[in-house]
């Protein structure tokens, strides 16, 4: 094998240094235009994620904004809500407070907290659903007032009709009372009536009545006879039909003989008496007027109304 010249190989190894330096310089350069178009791009993105962060926070500021108005909306409709009911002004109020509370939060909370915005949210939703819940129970009481007001009404023109049938009658008795000296009549006072439930509790309910008690009192009168004195009770329901109580009680009213509800007999002995008549043993009580004319044998001690609903 020849040996090469030394100033060959000289030269051959400078060329090679030669070639990998201008190799290793275009190889850097590459490099360095590769970075710089990394560089470029990455700017690009780093501008384009920043516009797009700018435009999601005003677009959730603005949702928080609409949220906003929606609830302060809500908060001047309840503001302009009444009734005149108190146990539903009693819920009206703490419903108010709710909602007062709600402004407050969402005026505070940051417009990225996307979670509480979809928490107060949902805390609208629940507060216009009982709002319309607090409506339709104004609605409703309304509505059964006015039907209260008019069955009132008819029960009362209906009991005018009864009073205006039964004239010829009190008449009699007026006719009889006259012809009874003036200072033995004995008079009545105070002539109430009220109806019980089974749990003897005061009620207006018709389908709940299982009693009625008559209260009144005697007036003092020391002209009058005394001893045994019964009181007649005559109890007709809305329709003009005389309740009975069963025990088929009669008693003499102008010459004939007329039938009773209910009578109880006290002691009468001039003195001011106060009794009570109950009413048992009817099988059903009506919606509407009840007429109470209570008697004695001298005519008619006076008289009352009772309304059921």
């Amino acid at each position: 094998m020849e040996r090469e010249d030394p100033l060959s190989r000289i030269e051959r190894e400078e060329r090679e240094r030669a070639e990998r330096r201008e190799s290793g310089q275009q190889t850097q350069k590459i490099v360095i235009a590769i970075l710089a178009a990394l560089a470029v791009v990455l700017g690009i993105l780093l501008l384009f994620n920043g516009s797009r962060h700018k435009s999601l926070v005003s677009e959730l500021q603005i949702e928080k904004q609409d949220l906003q108005s929606q609830i302060e909306a809500l908060q001047n409709d309840y503001d302009s809500l009444s009734s005149d009911y108190e146990f539903i002004n009693a819920q009206l109020d703490s419903s108010r407070e709710e909602i007062a509370q709600l402004v407050e939060r969402v005026k505070t909370v940051s417009a990225t907290n996307r979670s509480k915005i979809r928490q107060y949210e949902k805390e609208l939703g629940t507060l216009r659903s009982i709002m319309r819940s607090y409506i339709v129970q104004i609605d409703s009481l309304n509505n059964l007032n006015h039907k209260l007001t008019a069955e009132a009404a008819s029960a009362r023109r209906e009991a005018r009709e009864t009073r205006e049938r039964n004239t010829e009658l009190e008449a009699q008795v007026e006719d009889l009372s006259g012809q009874v000296a003036v200072g033995a009549i004995v008079r009545a006072r105070g002539i109430k009536v009220t109806a019980y439930n089974s749990a003897d509790k005061p009620t207006d309910k018709s389908n709940k009545v299982v009693r009625l008690l008559v209260n009144l009192s005697l007036v003092e009168n020391s002209l009058a006879p005394k001893g045994d004195m019964t009181v007649y009770l005559r109890v007709t329901d809305p329709s003009g039909e005389l309740l009975s109580d069963g025990r088929g009680i009669t008693f003499p009213l102008n010459g004939e003989t007329a039938a009773a509800t209910a009578a109880r007999t006290v002691d009468y002995e001039g003195a001011e008496v106060d009794l009570g008549i109950y009413v048992n043993n009817v099988s059903a009580y009506a919606k509407g007027l009840y007429s109470v004319q209570v008697y004695s044998v001298q005519g008619l001690l006076g008289s009352t109304e009772l309304l059921l609903r």
